[in-house]
């Protein structure tokens, strides 16, 4: 405005150099000079004036967005990758050697505790069983003579005791064999699910030849490995997360196992929960993510991770405060405990009800103006 005013001047001046004497030019020019002054002084009152009055040009706010803090539970989990196993898995192997006379199961087929799953030849084994059962009730007749005698008082002393002894080795002869016959039985050891069938009928096997895997899917147990450094943070009956990416499934249980002993190749020790498998939807060998809750704040404070800053001084966020009827940003500092899944647990500096600045705060200088 003021370039406007002296240009207007001097274009009226060098309009009035067209006539006159030197003096009545000199006495215009200082009129005119006067008069830009006087101009001048007032449209630096009225922008002074226009300042003090209109706020929207000599205070400028910035648009930002608060969380109020609110006291809440934090939890801090440790996260490994895990493995399912059957808690009950099992490959079964023959008990002895000879050829596979019969298979009763197939993959997927359920079975009972005790059920025989298959046999091996035993054709020879029943002949002999038989002879040792015919030999077993000869002497237990004889026997059964002798002690109705010797209990008359009629033979020998030496007679019976032979009679009992020979009665009492037969037993055991024929017991024993019983019990290599029934090792010619593949048993389930526990009811469970057939999973693999590596033999057929006809085959010869032997004790190293694995034959029938049985796996229990009502109770599995999920196993991972976590870093020396924690074994003292991990305990039996720790709360647990398992998730489950394939499944997007994420079941609560507990802790049930953490070893006690470190691993020497890989400075690990295992942990260890299980799971009801009730839902029938999960397998051994399938992947998932084993979360232990190692520290836990029912009552703190917390933030985005993002939010808390670093100066010189140490850690700091903005607040949003009322300053003299307006609103602006203050700095404060605080401290900070543990960080999980993008969250910060606030452990000084910051009381409830406190307005964080939460967006918009990159900018901010303290005693900037704010508008929520």
């Amino acid at each position: 405005m003021n370039k406007l005013i002296a240009s207007v001047g001097i274009l009226i001046l060098l309009s009035s150099c067209g006539g006159g004497n030197l003096d009545q030019k000199k006495s215009k020019l200082d009129k005119l000079k006067k008069q830009q002054a006087e101009l001048t002084e007032q449209i630096r009152n009225l922008e002074d004036e226009i300042a003090a009055t209109d706020t929207s040009k000599s205070e400028k706010y910035k648009n930002v967005a608060v969380t109020e803090m609110q006291q809440h539970t934090f939890t801090h989990y440790l996260e490994v990758q895990a493995n399912v196993e059957g808690d009950e898995d099992v490959m079964l192997n023959p008990m002895s050697s000879g050829t596979v006379t019969a298979i009763n199961v197939k993959a997927g087929d359920h079975v009972k505790k005790g059920q025989i799953l298959a046999t091996l030849d035993d054709k020879i084994m029943l002949q002999t069983i038989g002879e040792l059962q015919s030999a077993v009730d000869l002497a237990t007749t004889v026997y059964q003579r002798q002690k109705n005698l010797w209990d008359q008082q009629i033979g020998s002393e030496i007679q019976y005791l032979q009679a009992k002894t020979t009665k009492e080795s037969a037993e055991k002869r024929l017991a024993n064999y019983r019990e290599q016959w029934e090792l010619t039985r593949i048993k389930a050891p526990f009811d469970g699910t057939v999973d693999i069938v590596n033999i057929k009928a006809g085959q010869v096997v032997s004790p190293q030849v694995p034959a029938i895997r049985i796996v229990n899917l009502n109770m599995l147990k999920i196993k991972g490995e976590l870093p020396e450094a924690y074994i003292t943070r991990v305990h039996k009956n720790d709360n647990a997360l398992v998730q489950f990416p394939d499944l997007n499934k994420e079941i609560n249980t507990k802790v049930s196992y953490s070893g006690n002993a470190i691993n020497n190749m890989n400075r690990t020790f295992n942990v260890e929960v299980r799971l009801n498998n009730k839902e029938n939807i999960l397998r051994p060998n399938m992947l998932a993510v084993l979360k232990i809750a190692d520290y836990t704040n029912e009552k703190t404070l917390s933030l985005p991770v993002n939010v808390v800053q670093k100066g010189l001084d140490g850690e700091y966020v903005f607040v949003a405060e009322n300053k003299n009827g307006k609103m602006t940003a203050m700095r404060k500092q605080v401290k900070t405990g543990l960080t999980y899944n993008g969250t910060v647990e606030i452990t000084e500096g910051l009381n409830q009800g406190d307005k964080v600045i939460t967006t918009g705060y990159q900018s901010l200088i303290e005693g900037d103006l704010i508008k929520l």
